[in-house]
């Protein structure tokens, strides 16, 4: 049983078969007969667990396992307490209601890379950092969460899933490692 943790660069498809105008994950993981648990979208960064074995693909991706996903998003504007509270709380999103979750403004870690390319910048608009913690994961709901409460995603980076970390295993934007479950 393999299990590879993949640092999916910005642009990349979070999928093996070809695509027509981005590079997808069989540019960068030359490992036969492996999937990805679970995706990011082509425009978020960071972290992507892949595996040989599909009982534990189903544990890492499935919702029922609650695995938590710890994500970086920088956003448009500084958020207040009051922002903060609406995002750690259930958020309508329209077709959905999420479910409580864990929000905090950080710092930018030193441990992150530089984007490329590099997010647009403002000199009249600030940017700050969230750390949003989920147990659930739905179609781009960390841009939509922060969008609904005014502060637009800029950039989002998954950092963590479950025990798993770009923190302790700091890995490069294309870099992977295999690792023991």
């Amino acid at each position: 049983m393999k299990l590879i943790l993949f640092n999916k660069p910005f642009n990349v498809m979070c999928q093996f078969s070809a695509h027509p105008d981005r590079p997808t994950l069989a540019d960068y993981l030359h490992i036969p007969n492996i999937y990805p648990a679970g995706r990011l979208d082509a425009d978020s960064e960071g972290l992507i667990l892949l595996t040989d074995d599909g009982k534990l693909q189903n544990r890492i991706s499935h919702p029922d396992h609650k695995q938590a996903k710890t994500y970086l998003v920088q956003v448009e504007g500084i958020p207040d307490k009051e922002t903060l509270e609406r995002l750690r709380n259930p958020l309508d999103l329209g077709d959905f209601v999420t479910q409580a979750c864990t929000v905090m403004h950080v710092q930018t870690p030193e441990w992150l890379w530089e984007r490329t390319p590099p997010i647009r910048h403002r000199n009249n608009i600030p940017t700050s950092w969230l750390c949003i913690i989920l147990s659930e994961g739905k179609n781009r709901q960390v841009r939509r969460m922060t969008a609904a409460v005014g502060l637009p995603t800029l950039r989002l980076v998954r950092t963590a899933i479950g025990g798993f970390s770009l923190e302790t295993h700091p890995l490069l934007p294309g870099e992977w490692q295999e690792v023991n479950v």
